[in-house]
């Protein structure tokens, strides 16, 4: 995990990429809805962003279903970053969002976790795993399996492996992956599926075993401009296209999916 002092002086090096942005107009605040898992990091994209010339980015996490409902109710988000493809489709779909600003920004890996505390050590992820076996009298975590983007990826990948029919009745789906993290890191649950970059910013948590990348879709994340964005959005997606961005995603843990412009 990195040190929160890294992370600040990691902020403080890259600002200045964005310094030779226009300014920011006093009354445009720039809404992002973001994927629960991105918050870190999108906290430290907007300081970033942010502070040279005094722009104001407000972030809301949750999981990627929920906010693009929220949006499609009249959320005045400016932009969306999904946590998978199959939501930034649907706000595409509904005419949520500008399809020209749609890019896949990010990777991500899906892992099993256990608290830092637990007995659990080394579990071999591969076709026959009895993670009912694993987990003992505890519970498994993940998000829910019907909407949200990391309950999704873990049931996919559970199926492949033949594994699903034996944890369903151990299973408790929260509303989104930072919401299983915890679960974990309070010893609530004996296991969990997250994303590895959430494991990495957890003390309290260890990762157990990591699912191979063939047993369940990339793990993308899209953004894009709402259809009703306000026009400094396209300079903060510009941002998310630069070296100071990358740096900061590849330090959170993420791939970055797309060649930067700066």
């Amino acid at each position: 995990m990195r040190s929160a002092s890294v992370r600040l002086v990691i902020i403080a090096c890259l600002t200045f990429a964005a310094a030779t942005a226009r300014p920011a107009l006093a009354d445009e605040t720039t809404l992002v809805f973001a994927a629960a898992s991105l918050k870190n990091a999108i906290d430290d994209i907007d300081a970033a962003f942010a502070r040279p010339n005094g722009a104001k980015v407000v972030a809301s996490y949750g999981a990627s279903s929920t906010l693009i409902k929220q949006i499609e109710q009249g959320a005045p988000a400016d932009v969306f970053i999904s946590a998978d493809l199959d939501w930034m489709d649907y706000a595409q779909e509904k005419n949520l969002i500008k399809p020209e600003t749609r890019i896949n920004l990010l990777g991500n890996r899906l892992v099993l976790i256990a608290p830092k505390a637990s007995s659990i050590t080394n579990v071999s992820i591969a076709p026959g795993l009895d993670l009912a076996a694993v987990a003992g009298g505890g519970r498994i975590v993940t998000g829910d399996v019907r909407a949200v983007p990391v309950g999704r990826y873990a049931k996919a990948a559970l199926e492949a492996l033949g594994a699903w029919p034996g944890i369903e009745a151990k299973l408790a789906m929260t509303e989104n992956v930072r919401a299983a993290l915890a679960l974990v890191s309070r010893g609530e649950a004996a296991l969990g599926i997250v994303y590895e970059t959430d494991a990495k910013v957890d003390p309290n948590v260890k990762i157990v075993g990591r699912f191979p990348e063939s047993s369940h879709p990339p793990i993308v994340y899209p953004v894009a401009a709402t259809a009703h964005a306000k026009p400094d959005a396209l300079r903060y997606l510009d941002f998310l296209g630069s070296q100071a961005a990358k740096t900061i995603f590849e330090t959170d843990g993420f791939s970055y999916l797309i060649k930067p412009q700066s």
